[in-house]
């Protein structure tokens, strides 16, 4: 393959992984049917990689995506001979005409996520399959937002669909009254999408703003919906003071932590926005994870500089998740508020009893712990750990420098 072709390829393969979400929600909602959705995406996809090399992107690239797939959705019932009424309904069916009535949620993306947090499913396989479907993530990618084996994913979102299809769990928008029954695994979706794009488990490129962008687009809608939820407000803040550090994440190709980000270059718009629905959050005094979390980073964009981190606060708020959500991740997170606080020792025996050696964070916070005690042997192997598990490219820079700076190294 020559460079040119090469280039075309990925940028083929680029375009189609940004638009991989709304291609399938709009052909779910044509066709009422995943696995035809996937299959119509992906043979689009062969399309695109035949004609755009040669005769260039088309001006709209995923409307040419999306009207691929739905031609080769209605050859594919054609030629299988499926149900007259389906059989039917596939060559009228335009892309402006709902499949059914839209109800209370408009957008294609939102509706499909829903279907797929039907309570039919077991939680993690609602969120695997969303992940899959509207994220666009690859199997892999998903597997390590759960931290499990591939194969395992693999597994968990084969069962998932099967339960859709084999419990005739129709693609409906939900009423009104269903939508606060489900929003708990909706809003763990969109988190999931968000950190994805935010530090991207692939080896492509480090940060996706594009996922990032959905996320919070969807999280938009999502609060018009239910304005009165505040776990809906305080994920809708996290993902606004989030995304608001996102341009002084990554420089040179590596990743830059907040203690050296460039505060200059955050967005402030989205600051002022994220603090507004966070100071919501603190009126209805009806504190949640996503609300914990939101506050968390409302005072870190707080501060003018990293010295100046209120980590007395931070702290305060990392132990009022633990007793909401306590889970590892969450203990290795307050782990590091102890560290500015009671110092690297008393952090390094609370990391250090939690199980998560196969999370790629814990070994790089024990390295930067061990590195602040002057223990550069170990800080070395627990970098050393935390590279054979990190596949994000930015990430893994930062990793290899800091590996590099140690006495020794």
């Amino acid at each position: 393959m020559t460079g040119a072709a090469a280039e075309a390829r990925a940028a083929v393969e680029r375009i189609f992984r940004e638009e991989y979400g709304r291609i399938i929600a709009s052909l779910v909602r044509r066709f009422g049917d995943i696995d035809i959705a996937e299959e119509a995406a992906g043979e689009a996809l062969v399309a695109a990689l035949e004609k755009w090399p040669e005769g260039g992107v088309p001006p709209n690239p995923g409307g040419w995506l999306t009207t691929t797939a739905g031609n080769r959705a209605i050859d594919k019932l054609r030629r299988e001979k499926l149900r007259e009424s389906k059989h039917e309904a596939a060559v009228v069916i335009q892309d402006d005409t709902p499949h059914e009535p839209v109800g209370a949620v408009v957008d294609d993306r939102l509706r499909l996520i829903f279907t797929c947090c039907h309570p039919a499913l077991a939680p993690e396989a609602r969120i695997a399959l969303t992940l899959r479907l509207l994220g666009g993530l690859t199997v892999a990618e998903v597997a390590a937002a759960f931290l499990v084996q591939e194969t395992t994913m693999a597994q968990r979102i084969t069962r998932a669909k099967a339960k859709i299809k084999g419990a005739n769990i129709p693609y409906r928008v939900p009423e009104a009254e269903d939508l606060p029954g489900r929003v708990g695994t909706v809003l763990a979706v969109l988190l999931l999408i968000f950190n994805e794009g935010y530090l991207s488990s692939g080896d492509g490129d480090p940060v996706r703003a594009e996922l990032t962008g959905e996320a919070i687009r969807l999280a938009r809608i999502l609060h018009q919906l239910l304005p009165d939820d505040p776990e809906v407000t305080g994920l809708l803040a996290l993902l606004l003071l989030t995304e608001a550090r996102r341009a002084a994440r990554v420089r040179g190709g590596e990743l830059v932590t907040l203690e050296e980000q460039d505060r200059g270059g955050w967005d402030r718009e989205l600051i002022a926005e994220g603090h507004a629905l966070v100071r919501q959050c603190l009126a209805r005094n009806q504190p949640g994870r996503y609300q914990l979390l939101a506050a968390i980073n409302a005072v870190h964009t707080d501060a003018p500089t990293a010295a100046a981190t209120d980590w007395s606060q931070v702290a305060a708020l990392y132990d009022q998740l633990a007793h909401l959500d306590p889970s590892p991740i969450v203990a290795l997170n307050r782990a590091v508020a102890i560290a500015e606080l009671d110092g690297p020792e008393v952090a390094l025996a609370i990391v250090d009893r939690l199980p998560l050696e196969s999370y790629h964070a814990w070994h790089a916070t024990r390295a930067e712990l061990l590195r602040r005690l002057g223990r550069s042997a170990e800080s070395r192997a627990a970098y050393d750990a935390a590279l054979a598990v990190c596949d994000n490219t930015a990430e893994r820079a930062y990793l290899t420098r800091k590996r590099g700076e140690l006495v020794g190294g």
